[in-house]
């Protein structure tokens, strides 16, 4: 067993106020390894109108949820996050905290463990316990390699890829025990204010979310190349993506960067149309095992990740592609 009180997972909630998917991933994560850390696992969320997320906490795969209710708590805020999560945690004792590699869970963890004076890695895939340490397994260079950190210090803290965990089968029947905490904050103590917000319109499915994505690279040769990019992913039900050098040029939204310094995505099937295969670009979607790729030129490094690969003109093959596409979906043979 590993020394602390069980785990506790720092629950996160959507811009509507429901409790976000990556949460129930962390449960998951957190309900298999509880045999061999010991203890409960702890569902702790914070925010504004809190009422009725505690039972789908418990659901999937929480023992005991905390709900910090404030409207202090309402967007997330560092300066209000952080203390409160702290004290949580050092009240509580747990061995392991658990948070998303989120653009919360990316700011609130080193935070917090700098706080508790422990160690956090960083965009894990996987999590063990290996004689009585808590052991996390991240990708790096860029994806090209795993490298394994052992926590000598407690709590440990660690953030996880989304995708990379599956969450419980929900079970409405599972009983848990509900706590009210109170925030204990002092507006003063905030020094940041949301004064406004900005939403990019975006339809259909989020691209962190699809079981398909199709993306595009310079090779395209201009924005226009990703009209029939849009179209394909239409059909298939998923998303699109772009690489950094497309977003750079201006042909795609920033906000559709896989990649790197972009979005990390793990579809069931990832097609990359005129992508050569950047080490950047491959660092977002190490994780694919069904890469299917589009270039003209065969020497492209994409191609050595691929499953599958075609080598010529994507002005050729795309058309063809949603064609083919089309006939299997009239005849029942295709679902989105």
């Amino acid at each position: 067993m590993v020394e602390g009180n069980g785990i506790l997972v720092c629950g996160e909630l959507t811009e509507e106020g429901q409790v976000a998917p990556m949460t129930f991933e962390l449960l998951g994560a957190a309900r298999r390894l509880a045999p061999e850390v010991g203890g409960e696992v702890t569902c702790v969320l914070l925010g504004s109108g809190l009422d009725g997320h505690a039972q789908e906490a418990i659901a999937h795969g929480a023992d005991r949820v905390l709900l910090v209710d404030d409207p202090l708590l309402r967007d997330y805020q560092g300066d209000a996050f952080v203390p409160v999560v702290e004290r949580i945690v050092r009240e509580r004792g747990p061995a392991l905290v658990l948070l998303g590699q989120t653009m919360v869970g990316r700011d609130l963890a080193p935070r917090l463990a700098a706080r508790l004076g422990t160690a956090v890695t960083m965009d894990c895939i996987e999590l063990a316990v290996q004689e009585g340490r808590i052991v996390a397994t991240r990708p790096c260079y860029g994806g090209n390699a795993h490298a394994r950190y052992a926590f000598v210090t407690s709590p440990a803290v660690a953030t996880l890829r989304a995708k990379s965990q599956e969450p419980l089968e929900r079970d409405d029947a599972r009983q848990g025990q509900v706590e009210r905490v109170e925030a204990g904050l002092d507006p003063a103590a905030v020094r940041t204010r949301i004064l406004g917000r900005e939403k990019q319109q975006a339809e259909g499915v989020r691209l962190e979310d699809a079981r398909v994505v199709v993306s595009g690279g310079r090779g395209l040769g201009g924005p226009e190349g990703f009209q029939q990019l849009e179209e394909l992913a239409s059909l298939l039900g998923g998303a699109v993506g772009a690489s950094r050098a497309v977003c750079d040029l201006g042909w795609y939204p920033v906000s559709h960067q896989v990649g790197l310094t972009g979005k990390v995505v793990t579809p069931e099937l990832y097609i990359a149309v005129g992508i050569s295969g950047a080490s950047q670009h491959m660092a977002g979607i190490s994780q694919v095992k069904n890469i299917v790729a589009i270039n003209k030129d065969a020497d492209a490094n994409i191609f050595k990740a691929a499953r599958w690969g075609i080598v010529g003109d994507w002005k050729e093959i795309v058309p063809l592609m949603i064609e083919k596409v089309k006939a299997l979906k009239a005849a029942g043979k295709l679902r989105a």
